[in-house]
């Protein structure tokens, strides 16, 4: 049995195709078998939201009168620093950037209550953002200052544009240390006081085409409350992990760059998040279509939070050191129950991304393929797979001389 994207799309459109979510999935092939399951649905909806720091976006503000050189001098977007260096008039803003006023970690821990991801939220939701340049000017552009109120719907173009989302699997992080400390994870009490984790396990998009044999370059997407296209593979894409029997990686392993028009997106799926002692970043609402061409991908798509493993890290000391140590592994299912054990003590856990939002992706995908309104792209290139020698290498440090 073997199905084509383009025989699929044809279901869409005629309106005979059969989605599942990759929740609903596991049952179905439970109840009926893989070979059945394959045979009978056509396309699985997947989904996550949390927090992803690699993510950013790029727009053309449009000519000044007179002419404004923008790159080469200093951009603010609601007292937060942009870049302008691309061209005379195109900005890219990062979910992480800070104001220059922001007392950081000065004040241990930091707050860090308004970064890029909350101007990129604010601006997806129609609000006008302050935008301040100085810059230098020339004789064909000759204006040096420019103050001035813009709004998403008066920019020429407005692209979101992530170059890490998505990560396939991630740590799950405890403290091992006698106090407190602030991650990207969270807050992390001492002495194994909890666990963070975030992934949405089941539902999550790499975790169900752990190969990558349906999500590549060119890939159609929910991006944001819009739709959007994987770019190409994310940055610290790393395939060549150590792996299950299912071929589910036991660490992080792939990532997607991922590209869509800001303008169809919404705030309830751009938002911005602060971390104590940490910064600011922006929490994505990302859910990826997997057709379901032959058995192979379908029992892909019917992984169980029981079958997917996590590292357990210790962020006080082995991950800051970057030292390859953990504390053992922890499934999904573990994960979700509240508590795990490590070191042979009993640790409550938590969750940074939301599951209930990511089956509100899977389902809200679902319904557009089965409205005829979405339909499924073929790629136009592979991912570089745990085959193929691609791999993540830390910085090669080098002393200046």
């Amino acid at each position: 049995m073997a199905k084509t994207i383009a025989e699929i799309n044809e279901k869409i459109k005629s309106g005979k195709a059969v989605v599942v979510t990759a929740e609903d999935i596991i049952g179905i092939v439970e109840e009926k078998g893989v070979a059945e399951a394959a045979r009978e649905i056509d396309v699985v909806t997947t989904g996550t939201f949390g927090p992803m720091c690699s993510s950013g976006i790029y727009f053309n503000i449009g000519h000044t009168k007179p002419k404004m050189k923008l790159g080469g001098g200093t951009l603010y977007l609601n007292d937060v620093p942009a870049y302008a260096g691309y061209a005379a008039v195109d900005v890219l803003l990062g979910a992480t950037a800070l104001p220059e006023n922001d007392p950081l970690n000065k004040v241990y821990p930091g707050e860090f209550k308004y970064g890029g991801g909350h101007v990129i939220e604010e601006l997806v939701a129609g609000k006008d953002i302050k935008l301040v340049a100085t810059t230098y000017g020339t004789d064909c552009y000759p204006r040096k200052k420019l103050e001035t109120w813009i709004n998403i719907k008066d920019l020429n173009e407005a692209i979101l544009f992530n170059p890490r989302n998505a990560y396939q699997n991630y740590n799950c992080a405890v403290n091992a240390s006698d106090r407190i400390i602030y991650t990207y994870m969270g807050m992390l009490k001492p002495d194994l006081g909890n666990a963070n984790y975030c992934s949405a396990g089941q539902l999550s998009p790499l975790l169900n085409d752990p190969l990558y044999r349906t999500i590549g370059i060119g890939t159609k997407l929910f991006l944001g409350g819009g739709t959007g296209y994987v770019a190409w593979n994310g940055t610290q894409h790393n395939p060549a992990v150590p792996r299950g029997d299912n071929r589910v990686p036991k660490e992080g392993a792939g990532t997607l760059a991922l590209i869509g028009d800001l303008k169809q997106m919404k705030p309830e799926w751009l938002m911005g998040t602060s971390f104590q002692g940490y910064g600011a970043t922006l929490t994505v609402g990302i859910g990826i279509p997997i057709p379901i061409l032959d058995e192979e991908i379908c029992r892909f798509t019917a992984v169980k939070d029981a079958d997917i493993y996590a590292p357990i890290v210790d962020y006080a000391l082995d991950y800051p050191q970057a030292k390859p140590a953990t504390l053992g592994e922890v499934s999904y299912a573990q994960l979700k129950s509240g508590e795990i054990e490590v070191l042979g003590k009993r640790v409550p856990t938590a969750s940074l991304s939301s599951y209930p939002r990511a089956v509100e992706i899977a389902e809200t995908l679902k319904e557009w393929i089965e409205g005829g309104r979405f339909l499924l792209t073929e790629p136009v290139g592979r991912l570089p797979g745990p085959e193929s020698g691609y791999t993540f290498r830390p910085l090669k440090e080098r002393p200046l001389e």
